[in-house]
């Protein structure tokens, strides 16, 4: 496929970045005392040299209430700006533009040393996800905030950024000051639309005034927040008439959503449900009522994607953050034509957001090098080359499989089924998950270019190891459903979630899902069983159905099962079952909880590992490595990064 537009470059007032792919402005958790660390000049150097046209560095705040934890960027200081010039320089090394971006939460307030800080908004208008009640900023407060962010771009550009974005997204200070519903001041900076605007514009004209004429600026809006306080499409479309008057001003970048609602922030990293690209659409819009360069960013994951928002001038930057995250060097791969190369984004939002949420850094699930660019680096060649065999076709089977062939030794794959992918291949069958079977595609294109070889339909046990003499073994088996203790009479229909997604099983119209995981399988089996037209209660040993899920694709999911209605019960362990009915604990107090009028039970109790050639290898003298669920069953994140982490051993 040519890519014409995506790899043209593009100019934006003096600045000429080599190509249209840009990484959006994203949470890293790599800061340290709230500068900029080596750690995170190698993970944007590791994008910049894979080929991207432009990095947006993450969000620092300013006015010194927005960075709590060290572990966030804080521009409201000179100790940040050696911080910021480690990574101007490594990223200008790769011909690769870079800006920051300034932002103040305003109301989105959080806290820190355990205490709750004081969030301070154009007026008193309280949030619906972080719960905080904000201070109404006095006038004079309003005018050191501007100054503040002029004095934070100062430091940017001193540091040698070739620009500066300020995050008018997502519900932020500068939007909350757009909307009508948030702003509810009288003084120069409310009552009228044209004052509520004055905030942006003194900022623009702020910043333009201290960093000079050269260095670009941008601002990041959504296009609709998707908040009942939010700004919607027409506030955001008359805002934008009003940026395209500020000659000053040269991009916006267009997401969607905001943080200030728990279905809003949902937009703020979109995961596999939604469609690809959605966004564009909407920056096609603001690129009608605005004249200078447009940038768009939201599942856009594949370059074929990015190439036809250009071509049909929807935007004129296409934001590829996440498949940057899942492989850096997909601008590089895309260029020469190496398209099947790519490993691909599967939007599942575990290693990136997820980590954020966590307070742990960046990383990604298919390629747990991303945010370990200091710590592990490439994977080192081997010196001699050994024979290793790989039990298991899993994701952890797999990834081991590929990083052993890469590094230099002969790698023989078995697989006691006929298909790869392990319990990838349940996963992909619910709703909106189909996505997630790309993980195998993805990975079983680096065993063929690292040349491993894969024998399906083939067990490994002691005759088999004694044929082939490995030099060191990967067992990576995996699990089986958990049998729980539950006491199950013989009259009820009770089935396993692997029964149900493997179609080897039907249920009545009446369905109990008893979730102890309070993972993607319940809330996941619960979805489909309700669009298949079963009246469905989802009973989870949890406070909340998915709770261990990434809180965007858990609040998703959420809303996705109450417009079904889906009936969830917290804290509820499965006791029992008799016939027509399902008998739980209430986890906190002990009380029954009842479920009747029931025609099957769904077991969702989670799994327990394969042990078998484990056991069998006790004794035996022969390298053994274990990966992945047949040590415990946990993710597919913890399996490949072992898997990779026992490939680089042996």
């Amino acid at each position: 496929m040519s890519f014409e537009h995506l790899f043209s470059p593009h100019k934006i007032r003096g600045l000429e970045l080599r190509n249209r792919i840009f990484s959006s402005s994203h949470q890293t958790i790599l800061a340290r005392n709230w500068c900029p660390s080596e750690e995170m000049a190698a993970y944007h150097e590791a994008r910049a040299a894979g080929g991207a046209g432009l990095i947006v560095m993450e969000s620092a705040s300013t006015w010194g209430e927005g960075a709590f934890e060290p572990c966030y960027l804080d521009a409201n200081h000179d100790a940040c700006i050696p911080g910021f010039k480690r990574v101007a320089d490594v990223v200008h090394r790769h011909d690769c533009g870079i800006f920051g971006q300034i932002s103040n939460s305003g109301r989105l307030a959080g806290g820190y040393d355990g205490l709750l800080s004081v969030p301070n908004a154009p007026s008193t208008v309280p949030d619906y996800r972080f719960h905080a009640m904000p201070r109404a900023m006095p006038t004079e407060d309003v005018w050191r905030l501007i100054e503040a962010y002029a004095q934070s771009a100062r430091r940017m550009v001193e540091a040698g950024l070739d620009g500066i974005e300020l995050a008018a997204s997502h519900g932020l200070q500068l939007a909350q000051f757009l909307s009508p519903d948030v702003n509810r001041r009288e003084d120069e900076f409310g009552g009228t639309e044209e004052r509520r605007f004055r905030f942006i514009r003194e900022v623009v004209t702020a910043v333009r005034k201290i960093i000079g004429p050269e260095p670009v600026i941008g601002i990041r809006i959504s296009a609709n927040e998707d908040e009942p306080t939010g700004l919607d499409t027409q506030t955001v479309l008359d805002a934008c008439r009003r940026m395209d008057d500020l000659a000053d001003l040269d991009y916006l970048s267009v997401v969607m959503g905001s943080m200030a609602g728990l279905g809003s922030s949902t937009h703020v990293v979109p995961a596999m449900s939604f469609e690809h690209a959605y966004t564009a659409p909407h920056a096609a819009k603001i690129k009608d009522v605005f004249s200078r360069s447009v940038f768009v960013t939201g599942r856009i994951n594949q370059p074929q994607q990015a190439e036809q928002i250009l071509a049909q001038g929807q935007a004129d930057m296409c934001g590829m953050t996440r498949a940057m995250i899942a492989d850096p060097q997909m601008p590089n791969k895309a260029r020469l034509g190496k398209l099947d190369d790519i490993r691909a984004c599967i939007g599942c939002n575990q290693a990136c957001i997820g980590h954020y949420f966590q307070g742990v850094p960046i990383s990604c699930i298919q390629n747990p090098l991303s945010g370990r660019e200091l710590a592990l680096g490439v994977h080192p060649g081997t010196g001699t080359r050994r024979y290793i065999l790989v039990a298991g076709g899993g994701p952890g089977g797999m990834k081991a499989a590929a990083v052993a062939a890469e590094r230099g030794h002969r790698v023989v794959l078995c697989e006691k089924s006929g298909q790869l992918g392990g319990q990838v291949l349940l996963a992909q069958t619910l709703p909106g998950r189909r996505e997630f079977g790309g993980l195998v595609e993805n990975l079983n294109h680096e065993m063929q270019l690292a040349g491993v070889d894969v024998r399906l339909l083939t067990s490994v046990n002691s005759a088999l190891l004694d044929e082939e003499k490995p030099d060191a073994i990967i067992i990576a088996t995996g699990a089986l459903p958990f049998t729980c203790d539950a006491e199950i009479t013989q009259d009820t229909h009770a089935v396993e979630a692997w029964q149900i997604l493997r179609g080897e099983a039907s249920t009545g119209n009446s369905v109990v899902v008893a979730d102890w995981r309070c993972d993607w399988i319940g809330v996941g089996l619960a979805e489909k069983l309700a669009l298949d037209g079963c009246r469905v209660t989802l009973a989870v040993a949890g406070v909340h159905a998915g709770q261990n899920l990434q809180v965007y694709v858990r609040d998703n999911w959420a809303g996705k099962l109450h417009r079904l209605g889906v009936e969830v019960i917290p804290y509820a362990r499965l006791y029992s079952a008799d016939g027509s009915t399902a008998y739980f604990h209430h986890m906190a107090h002990g009380d029954p909880i009842i479920c009747e009028d029931m025609d099957t039970l769904v077991l969702a109790q989670g799994h327990q590992p394969v042990t078998t050639l484990e056991n069998a290898l006790r004794g035996r003298n022969l390298e053994v490595h274990l990966v992945g669920d047949c040590l415990s069953p946990r993710t597919a994140e913890e399996a490949i990064y072992e898997g990779m982490m026992a490939a680089r051993q042996v």
